[in-house]
C-alpha cells in the first residue's frame, strides 16, 4: 500500500486534459462507486476464484495479497462471518473501515489515497516483459530493495507483472493487483535505487495500463500519505485523487484456536 497528502479529494482532485488513449472522463473516473470497497469489489467479482469466503466476510489467500474485506463495514453481521473466517485471535488488515465492534482490537494501521485514470497517455514498452512464478525470487529481492508496497510470493497470480531488465538483472517492475469491476490496480511499482531518474517507472505504468485499457479497465493505483514523491508522479501522469480511506490492522475477539478458521 500507500498513504495520502493530508488533503481530501474534492481539494486535490483538478481537472485534467483527458489526452486519447481510451481515458476515461473525469466526473466517470471519480463517481465510481464500485471504488469505495475496492478489495470487497475485486473478492465478489472478478477475484471470486482466489476468495476465501464465509458469508459477507472473504480475504485472499495469505501468500497472495494479505487483505481482508467485508461486503459491509457498518454490518455487525460481516464483522462476525470475517471471524469465522480467519479464527479467533487473528490479526487481519482491512479496508475501508473507521471503527470496529466491540471486542476487536485495532493493533495498528494508516490512511490511505485512491488514485484514478484521468489523463493518463497509455502505451506499450517493447523493452519491458512479463514476468511470471520463475520471476518472483528476483521480483522479492527488488521489492525488499525498494519497498513498494506489498509482495508475497502468490501476488504474481493476481495479473500481469511487467518488468526491465539490465544486463540480466531485474532493475524495475510494476504490475496488477486488485480487480474490482470495470477497474485493475497498478501496483508494486519500483525501480532499483541505481537506475532511477531514467523513466522506468513511468514507462512501466504506462505499459501495464495498456493492457489494462485493452480488456476495457480503467486503471487506479493506491499510495500511502506519507509517499510524496509517488503521489506527485502519478499525478504528473494523470492520475486524479479520488479519495481516502482508513487501513487498519485488527486482532479478532477470542484466543487462538477458538473458533474455526477455515
Amino acid at each position: 500500500m500507500q498513504v495520502e497528502l493530508g488533503r481530501d479529494s474534492a481539494s486535490v482532485a483538478h481537472q485534467t486534459e483527458v489526452r486519447g488513449g481510451g481515458a476515461p472522463s473525469i466526473p466517470t473516473a471519480l463517481d465510481a462507486p464500485v471504488l469505495d470497497n475496492a478489495v470487497w469489489a475485486a473478492l465478489d467479482g472478478p477475484h471470486a476464484h482466489l476468495a476465501e469466503r464465509v458469508g459477507r466476510a472473504a480475504r485472499y489467500p495469505a501468500d497472495v495479497y494479505a487483505f481482508a474485506a467485508l461486503a459491509d463495514p457498518a454490518d455487525p453481521a460481516a464483522w462476525a462471518d470475517l471471524r469465522r473466517l480467519v479464527g479467533a485471535g487473528t490479526v487481519v488488515r482491512i479496508k475501508p473501515v473507521e471503527k470496529v465492534p466491540d471486542g476487536w482490537e485495532v493493533v495498528g494501521g494508516g490512511v490511505g489515497v485512491q488514485l484514478v485514470d484521468t489523463a493518463l497517455r497509455a502505451e506499450p514498452a517493447p523493452e519491458a516483459e512479463r514476468l511470471g512464478p520463475a520471476d518472483v525470487p528476483e521480483i522479492l529481492d527488488l521489492v525488499a530493495r525498494t519497498r513498494p508496497g506489498p509482495f508475497l510470493k502468490r501476488t504474481v497470480e493476481l495479473g500481469t507483472y511487467l518488468g526491465i531488465r539490465h544486463q540480466g538483472q531485474l532493475i524495475a517492475l510494476a504490475g496488477e493487483r486488485i480487480r474490482p469491476p470495470g477497474w485493475t490496480e497498478i501496483s508494486a511499482v519500483c525501480t532499483a535505487p541505481e537506475h532511477r531518474g531514467r523513466g522506468l517507472a513511468t514507462r512501466l505504468i504506462r505499459a501495464v495500463a495498456h493492457g489494462i485499457r485493452e480488456r476495457g479497465d480503467t486503471p487506479f493505483l493506491h499510495a500511502a500519505a506519507d509517499n510524496t514523491p509517488a503521489i506527485r508522479l502519478y499525478e504528473s501522469l494523470g492520475f486524479t485523487l479520488r479519495r481516502r480511506s482508513t487501513i487498519l490492522l485488527v486482532r479478532t475477539p477470542g484466543t487462538p484456536g477458538e473458533g474455526g478458521a477455515l
